[in-house]
């Protein structure tokens, strides 16, 4: 018992250290802060601002109330451990009388759930850029490689679906091309869900994917690429206005594999944004409407991403810094002939369970990087 208090001991303090890092408990005075002001009687005068304070309210509520749980739970096991080694003190022969099945194995055990617990908040931490709670649009562009760099588009459109659905975000196609032969040329989804931008902006970049192509009737080695883009969906507050006549609209007819018409009416939406050459489309919903509503809202995202890019280019330019990663480099590479891996190039993580990825598993890849970022 005297080592497993330790043990708990060590735990708090960790525990406490962290906590203090991430200002835990000055998010919750502005937590508690807020929630005043929403019980004043003129609150709802400025719905706008009312909104933007219960969203803020939210967030921190999130941030929050976890650490002050688990907090708890530390405190009181803890209590309960030193009990126990006073009780043992007095009676050496109490532990010897308990066993494995008494109190020191429940101790134990939990012990070992409050560490668990702590190692998933711990990596939530590491989740403290702005945007990183948000939703996110995802798109996947086939590049060089022909019909296998559209086979490897929607090998990636699987692996992020089984991400999507492992982690339980809800994930919807809102654009589709598919190739002539195999594959997609492109597709467009939006992720909701718990943290999502700050999982998925790991992913954005070239993806190479190097095998024997099952298109070659060899099946000679061939190297395939595919970009994957992830930007935050934004909210709508104000910072990106889109005039109507920077804007042209083109609707055409949904179309589904190799090339055919789905639907009867031009019901898919392209939006071209003139001054900056921006280009969206949406054919996922029967309703031209539908459409429409959800390519601006793809355009508007874009555009705020471009925005933020540009911002920080110029505070780079300012400091001198050197930025880690281009949006088009390449990032990760797949290998599925030979020494089978996947290996991220920028933080060097490697894996040889390939399958495993490619059905989703990509939590060890996104926490390296997470922990690369704070280097």
């Amino acid at each position: 018992m005297e080592n497993l208090l330790k043990k708990m001991e060590e735990l708090r303090e960790r525990f406490l250290k962290t906590k203090a890092l991430l200002d835990i408990d000055r998010k919750a005075v502005q937590e508690r802060e807020l929630r005043l002001r929403m019980s004043e009687p003129d609150f709802w005068d400025d719905r706008e601002s009312a909104v933007k304070i219960g969203r803020e309210v939210e967030e921190l509520a999130l941030q929050t109330k976890e650490w002050r749980a688990l907090e708890k739970e530390i405190r009181e096991a803890e209590e309960i451990m030193a009990l126990a080694e006073k009780e043992t003190l007095k009676d050496p022969t109490k532990s010897e009388k308990e066993g494995e099945t008494g109190l020191s194995a429940d101790m134990e055990k939990k012990y070992l759930e409050l560490e668990n617990k702590f190692s998933q908040l711990e990596f939530i931490s590491l989740f403290s850029e702005k945007y990183d709670h948000d939703n996110a649009l995802l798109a996947i562009h086939a590049g060089t490689g022909g019909v296998d760099a559209q086979d490897w588009a929607q090998m990636l459109e699987r692996l992020y679906l089984r991400f999507s659905e492992r982690q339980g975000w809800k994930a919807e196609i809102m654009d589709r091309n598919y190739g002539g032969e195999a594959g997609i040329k492109n597709v467009v989804m939006r992720v909701s869900g718990s943290w999502v931008y700050g999982y998925l902006k790991s992913e954005n970049g070239s993806h190479r994917l190097l095998r024997n192509s099952p298109y070659n009737a060899d099946g000679l080695r061939q190297t395939s690429y595919a970009l994957v883009e992830v930007i935050p969906e934004i909210k709508d507050d104000g910072l990106i206005v889109i005039k109507e006549e920077d804007v042209r609209v083109d609707v055409f007819r949904s179309s589904g594999p190799g090339g055919q018409s789905v639907n009867t009416t031009d019901s898919a939406v392209r939006l071209i944004h003139i001054p900056t050459g921006i280009t969206v489309a949406c054919q996922s919903e029967r309703s031209q409407h539908q459409n429409k509503e959800n390519a601006f809202k793809i355009l508007k995202a874009k555009l705020y991403q471009r925005v933020l890019e540009e911002r920080e280019a110029e505070e780079r330019k300012l400091k001198g810094e050197v930025q880690k990663a281009a949006w088009s480099s390449q990032i990760r590479s797949y290998c599925l002939y030979g020494k089978r891996y996947v290996k991220d190039h920028r933080t060097g993580y490697e894996t040889s369970n390939i399958d495993a990825v490619l059905d989703g598993a990509l939590e060890p890849f996104m926490e390296a990087y997470l922990r690369w970022l704070k280097k």
